[in-house]
């Protein structure tokens, strides 16, 4: 898929119109249409402010989608987007050496009843 047809899915995927994902990208909702009909291509700038409004690379929306792409993939990129704790336990267990993380996981286990 093409950059425009990547901010497309990703609009679409979380429920925004044009204009509302041009507010985010700090550009018209006029603009938005032309990169995804092809017309245009946004500025890095614009990429990058999406790109972290959703807690994802740049190379999400840049880089060739992959329609196979792993559902697990999704579902995180999705629970950053919208709950934003999730951030926090990745960014927690990422500074963690292995053993805690393991340590964490089970604990984590157990609270769930595991």
């Amino acid at each position: 898929m093409s950059i425009g047809e990547n901010i497309k899915r990703l609009r679409e995927e979380h429920g925004l119109t044009q204009e509302e994902l041009g507010d985010i990208a700090g550009v018209s909702g006029k603009a938005v249409s032309k990169w995804e009909s092809g017309a245009g291509d946004p500025r890095m700038g614009a990429v990058q402010k999406i790109a972290d409004h959703f807690h994802i690379s740049k190379s999400v929306i840049i880089d060739e989608y992959d329609e196979q792409l792993d559902a697990k993939k999704q579902a995180i990129q999705k629970a950053f987007s919208d709950r934003p704790e999730m951030r926090i336990l990745f960014d927690t267990a990422n500074d963690m050496d292995p053993e805690d993380v393991e340590r964490f996981i089970k604990m984590m286990k157990a609270f769930k009843g595991e």
